[in-house]
Parts: structure tokens; C-alpha cells; sequence
């Protein structure tokens, strides 16, 4: 049904950012190929995925509330292209293990804070309760970082749906 684009069968608009993409991952991931029918989704995505990578919040906590939202919406790339940046990133296989299986990380309570806030804050629409966000700061993370959460669970959200709804692979 949905198209995978490339560069020359794109949108103009999606076009530069699917060759941005392109250098970064030598190829250009499905995802992108297929979200470029719309020049908006894919730039606003990427401009907001980027805006997420430079909030206060450590790489593997914003890892954390990606892979969170990748499961919870059965996002099996987004679930794929995070497990490799985790290990990137360094992270050990139980952590990116639990968070595959949406297992508590029980090795990780600053982390497992971050998971849970992530999940009160879908469960909630965003109605987290004094009792949850207190757990959250108590675990040493910032009013600033819980509207981050928030950020990244927005950019997700539209990703893993988009993703889902192309049927990228």
C-alpha cells in the first residue's frame, strides 16, 4: 500500500531529509522511505527525534521512554533501530532484554523510574498523580525532565504509529 520512497520517487520536501538519513545510516531505513509520502510527518518527526536527543535528560533514560513507547504500541522497527542504539550506547543485555519484553529493570531503579513514569504518563494522558511524579523527582530526575518524558513520548507515539500504520519493516 504505502510506498517505500526513495530519494528520486519522494516528495520534493521529503527528499533532503532522506538524504540526511541516508548519509547518517549508510542506507535509508524503511521507515523513512516509507514515511517520506508525507514531507511533514518525516521533517517534523526528524526535527522533533533531534530536539529529544539534546534534552537534559541521560542517552539511555531517553532510550527508556523510546523503547517504552515502542513496545507498548508494538512498534517492531522502532523496537529493532533503539535495541541497536542501546547497545551503542553501551547498555548490557538484561536492560535491553526487560525493556524488549517490557519487563521491570530491576537492575536500574533510576532507569525503572523513568520506565514507569513513562507508562503513568500514557496511562494517565498525561494526569500523572502527586504520589507518581513525586516517585519520579525522588528518583533524581527534574520537573524538567518529566516534560521531557513527555516530549519524547509525543515524538514516539507518532512514529511508532506512523510506522505502524505504512507497515515499515
Amino acid at each position: 500500500m504505502f510506498a517505500e520512497h526513495t530519494v528520486e520517487t519522494a516528495p520534493v520536501e521529503s527528499r533532503a531529509a532522506m538524504e540526511r538519513t541516508a548519509a547518517a545510516f549508510g542506507k535509508t531505513p524503511s521507515a523513512v522511505a516509507r514515511l517520506a509520502e508525507s514531507p511533514e510527518l518525516l521533517n517534523g518527526f526528524l526535527e522533533l527525534s533531534a530536539s529529544f536527543e539534546r534534552t537534559t535528560l541521560e542517552p539511555v533514560a531517553r532510550e527508556v521512554v523510546v523503547m517504552t513507547v515502542a513496545v507498548r504500541n508494538d512498534c517492531h522497527i522502532c523496537v529493532a533501530m533503539h535495541t541497536g542504539k542501546l547497545r551503542k550506547l553501551g547498555a548490557d543485555a538484561e536492560l535491553i532484554a526487560a525493556l524488549r519484553e517490557g519487563r521491570s529493570l530491576d537492575r536500574d531503579e533510576r532507569l525503572e523510574a523513568v520506565r514507569q513514569f513513562t507508562l503513568e504518563v500514557l496511562a494517565t494522558a498525561g494526569g500523572v498523580g502527586d504520589e507518581e511524579l513525586k516517585r519520579f523527582l525522588a528518583a533524581g530526575y527534574t520537573e524538567r525532565n518529566a516534560l521531557e518524558v513527555v516530549m519524547g513520548i509525543g515524538t514516539y507515539t507518532m512514529s511508532t504509529l506512523a510506522n505502524r500504520l505504512t507497515r515499515a519493516a
